[in-house]
């Protein structure tokens, strides 16, 4: 299988997404999940991205529509539209899937993943995080990485104007 074939394939429908975790549930595999907008993919991005994988076997990113982030994060954004977004994310090989969801959270997303592990960065209280009372009524734990000192998306955006 070519390497394209590979990432295109880690990108899942909501349809395919559940057949790849009754896969993954048979074959008892820790399903990890975590969120964002991935806008400008930076290594901040993927310290994170690889400490969230490294509390599981199988690591789900539930990606930002371009409609969602826009609704977000205002108007310019994102820079880099979700299908150069998902690709990138796919591309990671500590990535196992990535899924796109249109609204502003991903509760609906992680009540059909029903992680065993839900990670987002410690900006968070584990308490406050989106999908922390569908974790924890199933006995998973919720988990919060810090983030790379020095590296975030605002950040590279502020320094391309200021050029």
């Amino acid at each position: 299988m070519k390497n394209r074939d590979i990432i295109e394939q880690k990108i899942l429908s909501p349809d395919s997404l559940k057949t790849w975790l009754a896969y993954w549930r048979f074959h008892e595999k820790k399903i990890v999940f975590t969120n964002g907008c991935f806008d400008i993919l930076h290594r901040g991005h993927i310290d994170y991205l690889s400490k969230a994988a490294d509390h599981g076997h199988v690591l789900i990113v539930g990606l930002n529509t371009d409609a969602s982030v826009g609704r977000l994060k205002g108007e310019g954004r994102p820079v880099t539209d979700q299908v150069a977004r998902a690709e990138l994310l796919a591309s990671l090989f500590f990535v196992s899937a990535v899924v796109l969801f249109d609204e502003d959270t991903p509760y609906e997303l992680i009540k059909t993943v029903q992680p065993d592990v839900l990670v987002k960065g410690s900006d968070y209280r584990a308490e406050d995080i989106v999908g922390y009372d569908i974790v924890k009524a199933k006995g998973g734990e919720v988990v919060t990485i810090d983030f790379l000192e020095g590296y975030s998306t605002s950040a590279i955006i502020e320094k391309l104007n200021r050029s």
